[in-house]
C-alpha cells in the first residue's frame, strides 16, 4: 500500500514537472481573434520557457495576429490543430528592424538580413516549430526589400520571410502548414543539424532555402511554389566566407507549381508556365559549394526539373540523384552547369568546378521542347565524371533545327531559358570529362528537328543502349 501511495505522489509530481514546462500563450496575454497583436505574448511566454531552462510554448486554437517572433534556444514552439500564426500587414510596423550585416553584400538581402522575419532565431541552439497548425504569411512581402550596400538593412516594419534561422544547431521543424511564405517560407543559413519533416508549403516565392547548412534532413515534406523554387540548397557568402552546404538528405518529398492556394484547397489548378517554379535545385548562391548530397524518392508535378548550378567558385561534388518522378516539365528536366558569375569578393581565385554526379532512375512525361538534359561545364574546366542510368523522358518535341552555337555559360546567369532552345532535343553536353549513359531513353510526342544527342568537347564517353 505504502508503495502504491509512492508511486501515485511520484507520478503527480511528474506531471506537476510536466504541466510547469508547457507554457500557454493565453497565459501570457494572447487572445487569438486575429485583431489583437499577440506576438508580444508570445515572445514573453517564449522568455518564460527561456528562463526555466527550455519547455514548450503551445499556441490553442484561434488566430495571432503577430509582428516579429523571436525563437530561443531550448524552447518548441507548437501549434495545436487549428492554431493560426497570421503575419501583420507591414503598415503595422510590428516587425523587427533588420540586423547590420557590415561587410559588401555579395547575395540578395533575403539571404543576408533574418531579424525582419516572422518567426527568427540566431545563434540559437535545440529549437523546434511544430504541430498541426498553420503560419499564414498574409502581411509578408515576396518581394526582396532589402537593398545591397544599405547597413541600415530593408525597410522597417516590413515582414520577409515566415521563418528565418542563422547559426542555429538541432533545429527541428515538423508537421506545420506554411502558407504565403513570404520572400522564403523557411530559410536556414549556417545551420549544424536540422530536420525539416512532415511540412506543408503553399507559398509564393522559393519554399525551402537551406544555406551553408549541414547535416540537414528534408523529408515528407510537400512544396508548392508556383513563382519560384521549391527545395533549394544554396551557399552563398552570408557568413562573410564561403561555406559550404553539405551533407543533406532531401527525401520523400513532393515539389509543385499549382497556383498559389490551389495545393491547399485541394482544387490544383497549374500555374502558367513560369522560368522558375517548383523545382529541387542546388544554386544559383554557390560560393562555398556543394558536397555529398543525397536526393532520393521525389515526385515533381507541374514543375522546373532539377537544377544543378555551380557558377560562383564553389565545388559541386558527390552528387546522388535516385529514384525521381516528373510530370508536366517546364523547361527541362535535368540541367547540370558550372560557370564564372562569381558574385563574391574579387580577391577570390578559385575557379568553380562539379564532379563525381549520379542521377538513376528517373521518368518523366510532357517535358518542355525547350530543352533537353544539360550537362555544361566550361573550356578548360570540363565537369567530371557524371553518370545517368535507368532514366525515361517523353518530349512534347516540334522543336526547330538550332543553326547557332549554344551559349557558353561564362558569366551568365545561369538559366537555360536565357539561351534559348538546345541544339539537341534529348541531350546536350560540352566540356565534360567522363559522361556514363545505362538505358538512356527518349521519346517524342510530335517530331522534332533536332537530334536526340549532341556532344561537344565531351571526353572519357561511355554510352549504352
Amino acid at each position: 500500500m505504502k508503495k502504491s501511495v509512492l508511486t501515485v505522489l511520484l507520478m503527480g509530481l511528474l506531471a506537476l514537472q510536466a504541466v510547469a514546462n508547457v507554457y500557454n500563450v493565453r497565459d501570457y496575454g494572447a487572445k487569438g481573434d486575429g485583431k489583437v497583436l499577440d506576438h508580444i505574448a508570445i515572445n514573453a511566454a517564449i522568455e518564460a520557457a527561456t528562463t526555466a531552462g527550455g519547455g514548450q510554448v503551445v499556441l490553442p486554437v484561434g488566430t495571432y495576429l503577430c509582428g516579429s517572433i523571436r525563437l530561443k534556444s531550448n524552447v518548441e514552439l507548437h501549434l495545436m490543430a487549428g492554431a493560426k500564426i497570421l503575419a501583420a500587414p507591414a503598415e503595422m510596423k510590428v516587425y523587427d528592424e533588420s540586423e547590420v550585416f557590415g561587410a559588401p553584400e555579395y547575395q540578395d538581402g533575403g539571404h543576408t538580413y533574418f531579424h525582419n522575419s516572422l518567426i527568427w532565431a540566431e545563434g540559437q541552439q535545440n529549437i523546434s516549430i511544430t504541430g498541426r497548425g498553420m503560419i499564414d504569411g498574409e502581411g509578408l512581402t515576396r518581394h526582396d526589400t532589402e537593398k545591397a550596400g544599405n547597413v541600415l538593412g530593408g525597410s522597417i516594419g516590413t515582414g520577409d520571410k515566415a521563418i528565418a534561422l542563422k547559426l542555429c544547431r538541432n533545429v527541428l521543424i515538423r508537421d506545420i502548414t506554411i502558407f504565403r511564405g513570404g520572400h522564403f517560407a523557411i530559410i536556414a543559413t549556417g545551420c549544424d543539424i536540422g530536420t525539416i519533416d512532415n511540412v506543408t508549403i503553399d507559398t509564393n516565392r522559393d519554399g525551402i532555402d537551406i544555406d551553408c547548412c549541414k547535416y540537414f534532413t528534408v523529408s515528407n515534406t510537400k512544396v508548392n511554389t508556383p513563382f519560384d523554387d521549391g527545395i533549394v540548397l544554396k551557399s552563398s557568402y552570408a557568413l562573410k566566407q564561403p561555406v559550404l552546404c553539405e551533407h543533406i538528405l532531401i527525401t520523400n518529398c513532393i515539389v509543385a507549381g499549382y497556383k498559389l492556394g490551389t495545393f491547399l484547397d485541394g482544387t490544383y489548378v497549374p500555374e502558367k508556365v513560369n522560368w522558375a517554379c517548383g523545382r529541387i535545385k542546388l544554386g544559383t548562391e554557390s560560393n562555398g559549394g556543394y558536397r555529398n548530397i543525397t536526393i532520393s524518392n521525389c515526385t515533381c508535378m507541374w514543375s522546373s526539373g532539377l537544377a544543378f548550378e555551380e557558377v560562383d567558385q564553389g565545388k559541386m561534388e558527390n552528387v546522388v540523384v535516385d529514384n525521381i518522378s516528373m510530370s508536366h516539365v517546364h523547361h527541362y528536366p535535368i540541367y547540370i552547369t558550372t560557370g564564372c558569375r562569381n558574385r563574391g569578393p574579387k580577391e577570390r581565385t578559385e575557379v568553380s568546378s562539379a564532379r563525381d554526379i549520379y542521377i538513376n532512375n528517373v521518368v518523366a512525361d510532357d517535358c518542355d521542347s525547350l530543352a533537353g538534359i544539360i550537362v555544361t561545364g566550361m573550356e578548360g574546366m570540363p565537369i567530371k565524371n557524371v553518370s545517368l542510368s535507368n532514366i525515361r523522358i517523353q518530349y512534347r518535341g516540334g522543336g526547330k533545327k538550332v543553326d547557332k552555337p549554344y551559349r557558353e555559360q561564362g558569366t551568365n546567369y545561369p538559366e537555360p531559358r536565357w539561351a534559348g532552345p538546345t541544339p539537341a532535343y534529348g541531350l546536350f553536353a560540352r566540356h565534360v570529362d567522363g559522361l556514363r549513359l545505362r538505358n538512356v531513353k527518349f521519346e517524342l510526342m510530335r517530331p522534332d528537328e533536332r537530334p536526340d544527342i549532341i556532344l561537344e568537347d565531351v571526353i572519357n564517353e561511355d554510352l549504352e543502349r
